[in-house]
């Protein structure tokens, strides 16, 4: 009971820790710009064409809604870590952690798309999903509980490839790479686990875009619309689309963030009214 708890601190403090860098996230995975791109360097020196980072656009959002609003989608977010944690926890046979985490998901996955919601209608300045109950009601009135689980199937897909991905890339290294008679031998396991989760993430990545694209697309928030994003059909419709634009990768990383060859953000459209 007490190791639950301290896991529920825990997460909930990191949850609260990382809150504005998700929020950057988010607006970036769905397209907002609104601030013009600059001439910069790359890692190696090479002069590019950037589009501003992490510490640039938040300090944009801090500049409109004050520090605080880079806080915006805590509550529902924190409510989904909690639930999520709970549920997970209930698992503890390895061979069931899929389930487990899919359950998680599942049960969350309303937070979350509340979450992205109230964090994406910063865009168009929009006040639709300010409380996580009047959320909830506005939700299930215009979309009924299917509008719940917008996104689901992708973050589902994404959660269960990572998983296997990361179990086998684990089991292959600490099986043919790791030496059995190293004296560090737990410690070099817990390092590789590490290691393969990350490259799992950075390989499941467009499945995480695409779900929170989707959250959000048709939503009634201009975020969600035209001229910020096309109006998808579905998942798949979303996946083919940005993999034509070649905007697979779009919000994976937050620094060096280079301008996609002939793409144009609604930033610019602006600047030429």
């Amino acid at each position: 009971m007490a190791d639950a708890a301290s896991q529920v601190l825990l997460g909930s403090g990191l949850t609260i820790l990382s809150q504005p860098l998700m929020y950057v996230k988010v607006l970036i995975q769905v397209g907002y710009e609104p601030l013009p791109p600059t001439i910069g360097r790359n890692i190696f020196g090479r002069q590019v064409c950037q589009l501003p980072g992490l510490f640039s656009y938040a300090q944009h959002i801090a500049s409109i809604d004050g520090r605080r609003g880079l806080f915006t989608g805590l509550t529902p977010r924190l409510c989904s870590g909690v639930l999520g944690t709970v549920v997970h926890g209930k698992v503890l046979q390895t061979t069931r952690e899929m389930i487990a985490r899919s359950a998680a998901t599942l049960i969350t996955h309303p937070f979350h798309v509340i979450t992205l919601r109230s964090m994406v209608q910063f865009i168009g300045r929009e006040s639709k999903y300010c409380g996580l109950c009047d959320s909830i009601i506005t939700i299930y009135r215009e979309e009924g509980i299917l509008g719940f689980f917008a996104g689901l199937v992708p973050r589902l897909l994404g959660d269960i490839l990572s998983l296997w991905l990361c179990n086998s890339l684990a089991y292959l290294v600490n099986t043919y790479a790791l030496d059995s008679g190293v004296s560090t031998m737990n410690e070099m396991k817990s390092y590789s686990q590490a290691v393969t989760g990350f490259f799992a993430s950075m390989l499941t990545y467009p499945f995480v875009l695409v779900s929170n694209l989707m959250a959000v697309n048709n939503c009634g928030l201009a975020g969600g619309c035209p001229p910020y994003s096309p109006i998808y059909t579905s998942w798949i419709d979303c996946w083919c689309m940005l993999q034509k634009e070649g905007n697979m990768s779009r919000g994976n990383s937050l620094f060096f963030r280079k301008v996609p060859f002939g793409k144009t953000y609604c930033c610019d459209l602006k600047m030429l009214i």
